[in-house]
């Protein structure tokens, strides 16, 4: 079948990038390609370049230009904030064991910068604790699954609930008294539904004043840059991660907001580079199209927030001719995702369909896609409905996740393929 004309619904996996954006890159590729690290005028130069952008993205942020740290994207973002936070007080620990004998993990975490104490229960609260949920990004799931199996953290993974929404009492009662980190992403990248961040952030601050504890908040916000608030003091976050590559900005290149006085250890060893944390030459050019994609992005923000959110309405009405169901709950959404169940046919066979048309989809997650065992954000949501029927009818989820080429024109081309592939499938599947 030739392709009438291709449409590509797949922004929450990658963004094109805007066109000011490489205008930026390659008026920096050209004019200055030298090693910030370098004294030499060159050198320096790179050096102002490179802070200059920290600069814009803290004021973006509001946060102080020595609270952003450069990195190759959120994976590695996600990677030093847990990392980091575990192994700074492991080493805590690991110090106050040679000084004064077996001391507790909540007394350092306590007196975080370091303090230590006997104590008579040996066994509790030895290792830091981290507070997670069931549907992050497999960047932060895989990695406190590793400190688990390696024994240098327990896990609390806190199930969401069905409408793919955590409760933030329930982060609150997984607290522990070794409790050193709590990781919630602010808004999923299968579903789109956005978690209770400044509410989650209140119930720490009030446990932690109240326990005159430390305990660190950390939020994976790659798929809400787009369309959400990100002024970090008023989301009352520690840590914060989010990529180019989602913005309409170059791959490889992302930031992690560390909040001052945050303790966190470095994770790779070379260099000096990004406040000792991030070792390794700066990708200036990349850094340059990540600072004026997020230039861009808060610009239009507004604006691109209520034309998808009308179009995403749009296209769930259109949906309504087929049998289907909307994972995760609709009013606390993203305004570009659509995820939905076509049961009993699979996934990887409607997308398929649906490439040979042009349409371009993801039937979950893309960081997953060779996982055979389908999406578990998918299965977190099914797990706590009533129906076990419906548990097995989750194969065919498909992402649809809309961007700022994305037209009215668009989903009505969609849902005619799509009607036209389900009446050919459903001879074949029932």
């Amino acid at each position: 079948m030739q392709k009438s004309k291709l449409i590509y619904m797949d922004y929450a996996s990658a963004t094109p990038m805007d066109g000011r954006v490489l205008s930026k890159m390659h008026e920096i590729l050209k004019g200055n390609f030298a090693n910030p690290g370098s004294i030499h005028e060159m050198g320096i130069g790179a050096t102002k370049i490179l802070e200059q952008s920290r600069g814009e993205v803290a004021k973006i942020l509001g946060a102080h230009n020595d609270e952003i740290v450069f990195t190759s994207g959120a994976t590695e973002s996600n990677n030093l904030a847990i990392f980091g936070v575990t192994k700074f007080f492991s080493e805590c620990f690991l110090k106050s064991i040679a000084q004064a004998g077996e001391p507790s993990i909540a007394k350092i975490q306590q007196n975080f910068m370091c303090g230590f104490q006997k104590t008579a229960q040996k066994k509790i609260g030895n290792l830091p604790h981290i507070v997670t949920t069931n549907i992050e990004h497999s960047s932060v799931l895989e990695t406190c699954k590793y400190l688990e199996k390696t024994k240098q953290a327990e896990v609390t993974y806190v199930p969401v609930e069905g409408s793919g929404i955590v409760d933030s009492r329930k982060i609150k009662k997984a607290i522990k008294q070794n409790t050193v980190l709590i990781s919630v992403m602010y808004a999923n990248n299968e579903i789109g539904t956005i978690q209770p961040i400044i509410e989650i952030a209140k119930e720490v601050r009030h446990y932690n004043k109240k326990n005159l504890k430390k305990i660190i908040f950390h939020t994976d916000a790659t798929q809400a840059i787009n369309y959400l608030p990100i002024k970090v003091e008023k989301l009352g976050i520690d840590l914060m991660s989010f990529n180019s590559g989602k913005i309409y900005g170059p791959k490889g290149v992302g930031v992690l907001y560390i909040k001052r006085k945050t303790p966190i250890s470095k994770i790779m060893y070379g260099g000096d580079q990004e406040l000792g944390l991030r070792p390794g030459t700066e990708n200036i050019s990349a850094v340059i199209g990540l600072t004026e994609a997020l230039k861009i992005t808060e610009k239009i923000k507004d604006k691109e927030i209520k034309r998808l959110t009308k179009l995403r309405d749009y296209f769930i009405k259109k949906l309504q001719s087929f049998y289907f169901s909307v994972n995760g709950e609709l009013k606390n959404r993203l305004p570009n995702n659509i995820n939905i169940t076509i049961p009993k046919i699979p996934s990887d066979l409607l997308l398929l369909e649906l490439s040979v048309r042009g349409i371009y989809v993801s039937e979950k997650s893309a960081c997953k896609s060779g996982d055979k065992a389908g999406s578990y954000v998918i299965r977190a949501l099914h797990q706590n409905l009533s129906n076990p029927k419906i548990c097995k009818k989750i194969d065919g989820s498909l992402r649809f996740s809309l961007g700022r080429q994305s037209t009215k024109a668009d989903v009505d081309y969609t849902i005619k393929s799509l009607s036209e592939i389900l009446l050919k499938l459903n001879k074949w599947y029932n």
